[in-house]
C-alpha cells in the first residue's frame, strides 16, 4: 500500500526543507494592495512557503473566481467547506490594473476549480488573459488552469485567449490520485495538456514529491508528461499546509530533486525545474525569460 494511503506520523522537518521568512511589514504590503481590489492568490489560500519572498519581490500568483473550491483535493488547504463565489464581473480588470501597479513583466493566473459553473470558469480566465494584455503592453501571461473536466469547448476558450504559456498541474503519480486528486483523472489532465499542446500552445506542468510515490513512478510520469506535448515541468516537496491536510510520507533529498532535472532534460522536456521549494508559479518569469516562450514560437 502507498504511504499516501496508509498510516502516518508526524515528520521532523529537514534543514533543507526550512524557509527563512522576510520581514512581515513587507507581506503586509502586498495584502494591502491586493484586499483593496477584492483579490485572492494561490500564494495565501494553498499556504505557500514561497509567500513571503514572492511578495516582497513583489509578485503574486492571481487566483480568479473566488476562493472556494468545488473539489477536495487531499494535499491542498484551499476553502472547500463553503458555497462558492458569484463570478466578479470586475476581477479581470481589477487583475490586469493590479499586475501594471506591480510593475509584473510576467503574471501567473491561476483559479480554484468550479465545477458548479456551465462553462467551469473558462470564460473568466480568457477575460482576464485578454484584460491582462490590453493594459500592459509587452507582458507575457501564463494560464494555470484546472482541468475543466476535460470540456474541449472550455479549453479552446482560454487558449483562444493567447496566453503564452498554458500550465495545467498532474500535481503526483497516478497511483496516488485516488487519495490525492479523488476527483480528477490522470489521463484526463494528460489530454488537456495534449490538447494544447496540439493547438500550438507551449505546455508547463508540476508534480509534488513526497506523497508516497516512488522514484520510477516520477521519471514515467515525465515521460507520460514528454509524450503528451509538454515543454516545461516543475517538481517541489509536497509540505503539509494544514493538521486536516495529507501528511508529508516522505522528505526527498535535494539530489533526489537534482536527479529528476537531470533525467527530465535527458528525454528531452524543455525545461525541468526540481527542487524542495519549487512550485508551478514560484519564479515562473525565470522559466519565462530563458527563452522558452519564444523557442516555442519558433518551434
Amino acid at each position: 500500500m502507498k504511504a499516501a494511503a496508509g498510516d502516518y506520523h508526524m515528520k521532523r522537518l529537514p534543514l533543507w526543507a526550512k524557509k527563512t521568512l522576510p520581514p512581515a511589514s513587507l507581506v503586509r504590503g502586498m495584502k494591502t494592495i491586493l484586499r483593496g481590489r477584492n483579490l485572492h492568490t494561490v500564494c495565501e489560500s494553498a499556504r505557500c512557503p514561497n509567500i513571503g519572498e514572492c511578495f516582497s519581490k513583489p509578485t503574486a500568483a492571481f487566483m480568479i473566481l473566488g476562493d472556494v473550491c468545488t473539489r477536495r483535493c487531499g494535499f491542498c488547504s484551499v476553502d472547500k467547506t463553503t458555497t462558492p463565489h458569484s463570478v466578479d464581473p470586475d476581477e479581470p480588470r481589477n487583475v490586469a490594473l493590479t499586475a501594471k501597479e506591480l510593475g509584473l513583466k510576467h503574471a501567473v493566473v491561476t483559479s480554484v476549480t468550479r465545477d458548479d459553473l456551465p462553462d467551469y470558469g473558462a470564460g473568466q480566465f480568457a477575460l482576464t488573459i485578454r484584460a491582462i494584455k490590453d493594459t500592459i503592453p509587452g507582458i507575457t501571461v501564463e494560464a494555470l488552469t484546472p482541468d475543466f473536466n476535460g470540456n474541449r469547448t472550455s479549453l479552446a476558450a482560454v487558449l483562444d485567449a493567447r496566453p503564452d504559456i498554458f500550465n495545467h498541474n498532474l500535481e503526483t503519480v497516478p497511483s496516488l490520485y485516488p487519495v490525492v486528486r479523488p476527483q480528477a483523472d490522470y489521463g484526463r489532465s494528460l489530454d488537456v495538456l495534449r490538447y494544447a499542446a496540439d493547438c500550438g500552445a507551449m505546455t508547463k506542468s508540476g508534480i509534488m514529491a513526497g506523497l508516497g510515490e516512488t522514484a520510477g513512478e516520477v521519471k514515467k510520469t515525465l515521460l507520460d508528461l514528454k509524450d503528451a506535448g509538454c515543454a516545461a515541468v516543475t517538481i517541489g516537496q509536497y509540505l503539509q499546509p494544514t493538521r486536516k491536510s495529507l501528511p508529508v510520507a516522505e522528505y526527498i533529498e535535494p539530489s533526489s530533486f537534482l536527479e529528476y532535472e537531470r533525467f527530465g532534460r535527458e528525454i528531452g522536456l524543455k525545461r525541468v525545474y526540481s527542487g524542495t521549494f519549487v512550485r508551478s508559479s514560484y519564479n515562473a518569469e525565470v522559466l519565462a525569460g530563458e527563452g522558452l516562450i519564444q523557442n516555442s514560437k519558433e518551434a
